[in-house]
């Protein structure tokens, strides 16, 4: 979801003269007590935590230094991995700090604004959809599910010649075996998808994550996200159990993490 987040070149200043901009964490109906947001951190580079009205809506912002969070400076800093990490971890601790009070839309990270009267202004001119989006998110999170493909071991090769041919014919059988495995483990991911999307609001799939990351030496075949009301927790837990039962699916492995803040689906349709 966007809000269309902008950092002209003015920026607000703080109390010593420094110019600062503000930095958006999420949207919320219900911001959480002062005592509770005082305690929170966002950036350590930035000002305390504070709530911001924006209509009937209410954003958790805070003042950072203009010269560390312009376009420039951000693009620099967010193409270092370090960096990166750093202001992931920030903003979500600003979106953690209002999710334990109620359903908060998250904003994407960087969601910067010049002043405050911009920043607000992003949330009224969309009150209506984001209100509606702050009712779909309450009352439940998000389930994350990575199936990789199993490492099988190689296939036994019972050819005995070994001339040009044998050879041929081994390799041949070998790539016919990895086809079929993985053929295989698609339809059981796939399997994995249908019997837990019987239990969630929504799912949504993101891009498979490459080998180089995920550390595996086997493919990624599903890297996916439900959104499971908290009714419906037990069931989806059931579920869950069920596909990960030893025997059930013999050629892939099943990693679930959650529940997390709703992140995946908390997004505004286009152009609203």
């Amino acid at each position: 979801m966007s809000l269309h987040p902008a950092v002209p070149p003015a920026a607000a200043a703080d109390e010593v003269g420094s110019p600062t901009v503000v930095c958006a964490f999420a949207v919320t109906r219900t911001p959480p007590p002062d005592r509770a947001l005082a305690s929170a951190t966002g950036h350590e580079e930035g000002g305390p935590l504070r709530v911001l009205r924006a209509g009937n809506l209410c954003l958790i912002v805070q003042d950072v230094p203009a010269a560390l969070f312009d376009s420039a400076a951000l693009t620099e800093r967010l193409n270092r991995p370090d960096d990166l990490e750093r202001c992931a971890r920030a903003h979500h601790r600003g979106v953690e700090a209002v999710f334990r009070a109620g359903p908060v839309v998250p904003l994407p990270m960087a969601s910067l604004y010049r002043d405050d009267h911009s920043a607000a202004r992003a949330v009224t001119t969309r009150e209506a959809p984001l209100a509606a989006l702050l009712d779909r998110l309450g009352g439940r999170t998000e389930w994350a599910v990575k199936v990789h493909a199993a490492e099988a071991d190689a296939p036994a090769d019972d050819s005995t010649g070994t001339g040009g041919r044998a050879y041929l014919s081994r390799a041949s059988a070998r790539r016919r075996a990895r086809q079929d495995a993985h053929g295989k483990a698609l339809a059981e991911a796939e399997a994995v998808d249908a019997e837990l999307r019987r239990h969630a609001v929504a799912a949504t799939r993101h891009r498979p994550q490459s080998e180089q990351l995920t550390g595996r030496r086997t493919p990624q075949l599903l890297n996916a996200a439900y959104l499971v009301d908290d009714t419906e927790r037990p069931a989806f837990a059931a579920a869950l159990e069920r596909v990960g039962a030893d025997g059930r699916h013999t050629t892939v492995e099943i990693h679930v993490s959650g529940p997390w803040i709703p992140y995946s689906f908390a997004r505004l349709e286009d152009g609203s």
